[in-house]
């Protein structure tokens, strides 16, 4: 696999100051979002943040993500550790598609029925850029900040021990209690 990856550089947020390094796989570009004493730290938290451009930078009601997103950097920040945002919209259907399962959902359908119906699978999401992630910031021992038990697959199958799985839980809403409902009884999501 080829990954290109930036310098590390420092970014000040609204949550505290953190170091970020970029990595391109392919045409995506994902961030690792690392706390000040991230290297300090034998099992630092661990964030896989799936990009939600509405939820995240526009608000969306229709999802958790951006108070997902919101609970991490302020965890992360707090506690010390790494959220690696990783850009693939949609659960990588991309965001044209994404609005169009927004269309479907109007008319009643849920995520999965949505990206079904538009010919993709419930969960297209490759996190082979992930493992490069971890093995740049040597990472074989984590606190896992997630409710999706295939992330969690995926990071045992890597050999990467899981010391803690720590929920990521947000308060529902009207818009999006449906969707939140889809994760938990169609994919397992633990809440």
């Amino acid at each position: 696999m080829n990954i290109e990856k930036s310098t590390i550089a420092n970014l000040p947020t609204k949550y505290g100051k953190f170091k970020i390094r970029a990595y391109k796989q392919d045409n995506q570009e994902h961030l690792a979002i690392m706390s000040k004493n991230f290297e300090d730290i034998e099992a630092p938290y661990v964030r896989v943040h799936s990009e939600c451009l509405t939820g995240d930078t526009l608000g969306s009601l229709k999802c958790d993500c951006q108070n997902q997103l919101d609970l991490a950097l302020k965890f992360i920040s707090k506690e010390g550790g790494l959220v690696i945002y990783h850009r693939q919209e949609g659960r990588n259907i991309g965001l044209l598609n994404k609005v169009n399962a927004y269309a479907l959902q109007d008319q009643g359908r849920n995520t999965i029925e949505a990206n079904l119906e538009l010919g993709f699978g419930e969960d297209d999401r490759d996190y082979s850029v992930v493992e490069e992630v971890f093995k740049d910031l040597n990472l074989n021992k984590i606190k896992l900040i997630t409710n999706n038990p295939e992330k969690i697959k995926y990071v045992e199958s890597l050999g990467i021990e899981i010391v803690e799985r720590i929920p990521a839980i947000t308060k529902a809403n009207n818009h999006n209690k449906n969707y939140i409902n889809t994760k938990k009884e169609q994919m397992g999501h633990m809440f």
